[in-house]
Parts: C-alpha cells; sequence; structure tokens
C-alpha cells in the first residue's frame, strides 16, 4: 500500500524561514571593520551584556564552585565518554604511504587544523551538552587553539555549568559572546583570538546564517536548521517509549519535527492519543514548543512493511533516527541516511543529545542523505604528498606531458619535458598529444 498519514505536517522547516542574510550581513561588515569596539557594540545590544569578555582564570574558577559536585561528576562522565568515542574516530584516520609505481611514492597525512571556535547556545536553555561535544572533539582532533564562545545573560554572564564543562572539556578562551559577534569575532581574530579556521556547533538562525555567508572564509561544520527526529516503531514497541520519545525531541522548539513511521495502526493510535498528556505535563516553555511541533510539524505514517518504513525514513533522512522493532541488525544494515541511529529501546535520543558518547551536532533538515554530523575529523585535514626516484618519474613524466598538451596546457607539459631532458640526456621522446 501507499504511505497513509495518519496525521501530517502543516508547516515544515523552511516554512517560516525569516531573510535574516540581509541583517547577518551588515553586522559582519560592521565588527569587521569596526572591530573589538563594534562586536562590544553589540554584545550590549542583543545579550545586555558589557561584562568581560575573555573570561580569566579567576572567572573560570568562581563559576566552577557554582556548579554542584553531582552535576560536576556527570559532566566529567559525558566528557570521557565523548572522548573515548572521538579517539576511536581519530584512529580511524592513519597517514599513509604507497609506491603508486616503481620509485613514485605517493602519501596522505592528517594534520588538525590549527584553531577551532566551538559555539554553545545559550538561548531557550544552556546547552552544557554542546559544550562537551564540540571542545571535546576539538582537543582530541589535536587543535592548537580552541574557543569557545557562549551568549552571557545581562548581570550574570555565561551559565557556570557550561563554562565548567568547556573548562574541562579543553577550551583554551572561553568568551562571553554569542549570536552574530560572537561568530565574527571567533572568525576575525578579535580580542587577541587567533583566526579561526573552523567554526563549529548548534545555534539560531542568525548564527547559522553567520556560519553560511563565512564558508569559504573559514570552514564550518554544517548549516543547521530545526533539529529534527524520526522513530520507526513495529506492533512490539511500547507506545508510551515511543510517545515520550517523540515529545522528548518536540520540546526542543516551536518548529521541530518529529516523525513516527509504523506498519501497525494500533500502535500509530495509541501514540497519538498517549502524546497531548505527555505535552501538557511538561515545565511552560518546554509545553509551549512541544505543543507548536506537534500540532504543526508532526506527522505519522502508516506503511504496509518494515521496506516501506526503512524507504520512507531514508527519505526524510532525519537528523535523529529511532528504531524500536523487531531484528535490529536488519534495520543497521538496511538504513542509510540519518545524522545518528539509535537502535533498540533500551537507548534514546535524549542519551547520544548528553552522555552516551556520540555526537550530538548533526545534520539536519534532509542533509543528512549527504553528510554525517560533526566528529574529530571535521577539525582534521586530509592531505597528500609524493616523491619519486629520478627513474620512477620517467613514465609519469611522459604521460602528464602527453596529456597537457592534449589538453591544450603547454606549461604543464613543459614541466615534465625539462625533467625528462635533465633525468635522461640523450634519450628521445614522443612527447606530442598526436598518433
Amino acid at each position: 500500500m501507499a504511505r497513509e498519514y495518519l496525521k501530517r505536517a502543516t508547516l515544515t522547516a523552511q516554512s517560516d524561514a525569516t531573510d535574516v542574510h540581509e541583517i547577518v550581513s551588515g553586522i559582519l561588515a560592521d565588527i569587521e571593520s569596526g572591530g573589538d569596539d563594534a562586536a562590544r557594540e553589540y554584545a550590549a545590544k542583543f545579550d545586555k551584556y558589557e561584562g568581560n569578555i575573555i573570561l580569566t582564570k579567576e572567572e573560570i574558577a568562581a563559576a566552577a564552585d557554582l556548579v554542584p559536585e553531582k552535576l560536576k561528576a556527570d559532566i566529567q562522565f559525558a566528557h570521557d565518554n565523548v572522548r573515548r568515542f572521538a579517539e576511536a574516530q581519530k584512529a580511524t584516520v592513519s597517514n599513509v604511504e604507497v609506491e603508486i609505481v616503481p620509485g613514485m611514492i605517493a602519501g596522505q597525512k592528517a594534520i588538525p587544523v590549527d584553531a577551532a571556535g566551538c559555539y554553545v547556545p545559550g538561548g531557550r536553555y544552556s546547552h552544557i551538552a554542546s559544550a562537551i561535544m564540540t571542545v571535546t572533539t576539538a582537543k582530541v582532533a589535536g587543535c592548537r587553539h580552541i574557543t569557545a564562545a557562549s551568549p552571557p545573560r545581562p548581570g550574570v554572564g555565561v551559565a557556570p555549568a557550561v563554562v565548567y564543562a568547556a573548562h574541562v572539556c579543553g577550551a583554551d578562551t572561553i568568551m562571553a559572546m554569542g549570536g552574530v559577534q560572537g561568530v565574527a569575532a571567533m572568525t576575525f581574530g578579535l580580542f587577541g583570538l587567533p583566526k579561526a579556521n573552523i567554526l563549529v556547533g548548534p545555534g539560531n538562525q542568525f548564527v547559522a546564517e553567520a556560519k553560511r555567508i563565512l564558508f569559504g572564509r573559514v570552514g564550518i561544520d554544517m548549516i543547521a536548521g530545526p533539529t529534527d527526529s524520526l522513530i520507526l516503531a513495529d506492533g512490539k514497541a511500547d507506545p508510551m517509549i515511543v510517545a515520550v520519545d517523540l515529545v522528548s525531541q518536540a520540546e526542543h522548539g516551536y518548529n521541530s519535527p518529529v516523525w513516527l513511521v509504523t506498519d501497525s495502526r494500533d500502535l500509530a493510535e495509541k501514540v497519538m492519543e498517549l502524546v497531548p498528556a505527555l505535552i501538557d505535563d511538561l515545565p511552560e516553555l518546554n509545553r509551549e514548543n512541544a505543543k507548536a511541533a506537534w500540532r504543526d510539524y508532526a506527522e505519522v505514517i502508516l506503511c504496509a512493511d518494515r521496506e516501506e518504513m526503512a524507504a520512507t525514513s531514508d527519505d526524510y533522512a532525519p537528523e535523529h533516527l529511532t528504531v524500536q522493532a523487531e531484528d535490529l541488525d536488519w534495520w543497521l544494515e538496511r538504513l542509510s541516511c540519518y545524522g545518528s541511529l539509535f537502535l533498540g529501546e533500551e537507548t534514546t535520543v535524549s542519551y547520544g543529545d548528553k552522555a552516551s558518547g556520540t555526537n550530538h551536532v548533526l545534520p539536519t533538515s534532509g542533509a543528512a542523505s549527504y553528510t554525517g554530523g560533526l566528529s574529530v575529523h571535521k577539525y582534521m585535514k586530509i592531505v597528500t604528498w609524493q616523491r619519486a626516484t629520478r627513474d620512477g618519474s620517467k613514465r609519469v613524466a611522459l604521460a602528464t606531458a602527453r596529456i597537457s598538451r592534449l589538453e591544450g596546457m603547454e606549461g604543464h607539459a613543459r614541466a615534465a619535458d625539462v625533467r625528462l631532458a635533465k633525468y635522461f640526456p640523450g634519450e628521445n621522446f614522443d612527447l606530442s598529444a598526436n598518433e
């Protein structure tokens, strides 16, 4: 049967996309020309903050003193998990050396970028986990300098737990500046910072647009939209667990899509029955976000069988993909488009968001069809090198000369010619592109 929508979204992640390009472009231009002073002015305007921008050791220590010991232990636990996973990822990239033809050796080398700028959101919620995810992976990659930037609150500054997490995870500098001005400060090397080679971390539409505009001058992890999550569940799944997991992701924001794809009408109807009460039981801000997300963006899709379920999921290419169905190995092998996969009831997106070790900075809005999320590899440049003996270069020079002439690139051809003439005097070579 064709997919049946028991609940269809009335909006999409692109429906209410505001054109912020001109606003962000103007701010970036002002800060690039005005430097530190301009950045401070925007911080005062948008963050209502006029305190110290670069946190001192004393300020970091004072913030740490405000963090309860139990939370410190949880942050350390999450940091250790993310670090171990990042170290395992890094181990998959190795330097390579191979003899392509006798005497011609080519190689690969992995080099970390010099300076990383990690953006840690601080709007609706204090994103402690984002500090852990972004700073830890940069540290494991081997970046020489890591800046963590987070929006300060009026009269308070950056949330103490964010400061503590960034420090524990290895940030060299912690900056009390958010929004476009925070991104600009890291990119342009303001306040004595090295210019960032890469910007990473989630943020609102203004932060995302700033990264889009600056991409090319600086590397970025990805351009992220509203977070989204999809659950694949069969008739054996627990409706309450499915419903709670959907609601847990809908609380991210009013425009955060959540989707349920199932081959069981009974399960779908039960989940739709449970969700409203679960939303109503949330605290006010979370409740309003989840209610709007469920009303406007959520979908419940009924499929004929698991193959159609998997195909539907691949079409959506969700940021987070949960499977609560039998034969988890089949799903792991079959599914191909997702940011991060959560197999079985015993794990949940919330684990990945906070503490299990995989990174929570992931592709949204269907981008999982062509890219993965933040990893230690994003901070590393995979570069190549080569060297050759004179004999080893002979066959390569001949091919280079003839191919270059066929392309009309005589200068390239002569770079090969001159070597053949020097290394093999007295030999005659056919260096033309003709028969």
